[in-house]
């Protein structure tokens, strides 16, 4: 329980670097955190219903109508017909939107510079950590789904004998290792639930 503890509170040492920053960004863009989360899902997801936003970011659907229209007042969000559907909308970021959402998309020096005191063994065991963690708080309902490779139909785990690079990608037809997981992968197609299920078992029992 102690090491679960000092877990804990490392990951709240990294968290606070995280909030700062997101103040920080706000300050000098005149973005509420919310308006940045939601430009920067916009930019990497595509037109979306404000509903699918709220979900996305675990914010109330008022919550996230109220920064979207402030996103729209400010010209960087605009809402246009669904072509799927007459009666909805979907949002579209503007030209102004995808240039401020890519200055927002760089990680502070800080936080960079720390992963970097991370050797390769180090980063690998770490990117299967956090593949980890998320996985559990999906399952518990503590954030939203999340593009993972362990739930893509394109992911194979531990097919290949290199220890260095286990898994395969069908996707990209290449084998890569723990180090290479994504945490968000635009490619991701959701496959079956036993077949996740039976995935997940594999990438979690086997040897690192």
């Amino acid at each position: 329980m102690a090491a679960n503890a000092d877990i804990a509170t490392g990951l709240a040492r990294i968290g606070m670097v995280l909030r700062a920053e997101s103040w920080r960004q706000a300050e000098a863009t005149g973005l509420s955190p919310t308006q940045a989360q939601i430009l920067s899902y916009l930019v990497q997801r595509g037109p979306a219903r404000v509903g699918a936003v709220a979900e996305a970011i675990a914010v109330t659907q008022p919550t996230a109508s109220d920064a979207v229209a402030a996103l729209a007042r400010k010209g960087h969000v605009e809402r246009r017909p669904d072509p799927q559907d007459a009666r909805a909308v979907l949002l579209h970021t503007t030209v102004a939107g995808r240039r401020l959402a890519n200055a927002l998309a760089v990680w502070p020096d800080a936080l960079l510079g720390a992963i970097d005191a991370l050797d390769p063994a180090e980063e690998a065991v770490f990117v299967k950590g956090l593949v980890k963690m998320i996985r559990a708080l999906q399952v518990r309902g503590a954030i939203p789904v999340q593009r993972l490779c362990v739930s893509c139909r394109h992911f194979r785990p531990h097919v290949h004998s290199d220890a260095a690079r286990p898994h395969h990608c069908a996707f990209v037809d290449a084998a890569f290792g723990n180090a290479a997981l994504r945490l968000d992968c635009g490619e991701h197609v959701a496959a079956d639930a036993a077949v996740q299920l039976e995935n997940w078992v594999r990438f979690k029992e086997a040897a690192a």
